[in-house]
């Protein structure tokens, strides 16, 4: 009876570990762009509560030990990665950390507008964080350190053009960047992995998680070139919006007092695209003829 009792309880501990991996796993969506057809809202699993609270943050991950889905949530949270979380003093964490990662970050599960624009990546300067949308559904989203003061990233339209799993920086020829897709070519700017110290601490590329910068890596489309000075086709656009305080204290410290502070609206994102729309549509439409016609 006792051997019987104990096989049950490493088969549960088993499943449990499953389903924390399995919902660690995020599948890149990728919408058929030779059709009309929509890309469904990814299921998500929403928290009991979205609250926060601060902690010592030796005493909390002490305490923690390894529960990744905690973990998770806390560097999102925090703007920053696991090798940087340790040197922080102090963080900001979730009473309920059982949901997906949107229902803790500032943008919009939907935005209606979005519905005919089969994918686009937004940054957002102020809140730190990006958002990848299908057809207006939030596919994935996560934290960023864009440009610091002396080096801000350029906000507005952009396209995606060349990526690279591994390429070094024009800024300094010793750093390694993964996961790399360039957007404004000219200036060497891109989001990539690398680390996120909490902070808008970048040379103007914007910093990502090595999760976030895999799934954004085959999101994304790279440009087509009629020839080396040519664009032909333009990949995916790319909205970086808002400015940042660096002078001010971490915005996102404010959720503690106030759960919704950084909400990100679908009015705010309609006012940020709205200028960009006729841009975007026309490029979406090039890309599909172009799609189509190489099949």
């Amino acid at each position: 009876m006792k051997k019987s009792i104990l096989i049950l309880n490493i088969l549960l501990v088993a499943l449990v570990t499953s389903c924390k991996e399995a919902k660690e796993t995020d599948k890149v969506i990728v919408p058929d762009e030779t059709t009309t057809e929509e890309v469904a809202a990814p299921e998500r699993v929403e928290p009991k509560v979205v609250s926060y609270r601060m902690v010592k943050t030796s005493d909390w991950l002490q305490k923690i030990q390894k529960d990744s889905l905690q973990l998770r949530v806390a560097y999102a949270l925090n703007r920053t990665d696991a090798a940087n979380l340790k040197s922080l003093d102090s963080i900001v964490v979730a009473d309920d950390a059982a949901g997906d990662l949107a229902y803790y970050l500032p943008f919009p599960l939907e935005v209606a507008s979005l519905k005919e624009v089969k994918k686009i990546i937004f940054f957002s300067y102020p809140t730190q964080t990006f958002a990848a949308y299908a057809n207006g559904h939030l596919m994935h989203t996560g934290p960023t350190n864009m440009g610091r003061k002396k080096d801000p990233t350029p906000t507005g339209l952009f396209f995606t053009n060349w990526k690279a799993e591994e390429t070094t920086s024009t800024f300094n020829d010793e750093w390694d960047l993964k996961w790399n897709f360039n957007i404004e070519n000219k200036l060497g700017v891109g989001f990539h992995q690398y680390s996120l110290p909490g902070y808008p601490a970048s040379h103007s590329c914007l910093r990502l998680q090595e999760r976030d910068a895999k799934y954004l890596y085959e999101f994304a489309d790279q440009w087509e070139l009629a020839d080396k000075e040519t664009v032909k086709v333009k990949g995916t656009p790319v909205v970086v919006f808002g400015t940042y305080d660096f002078d001010g204290k971490k915005p996102w410290l404010q959720v503690v007092k106030s759960p919704k502070a950084l909400a990100i609206s679908e009015e705010e994102i309609d006012k940020v695209v709205n200028p960009f729309m006729e841009n975007i549509m026309k490029e979406q439409k090039n890309r599909m003829s172009f799609v189509s016609q190489s099949k």
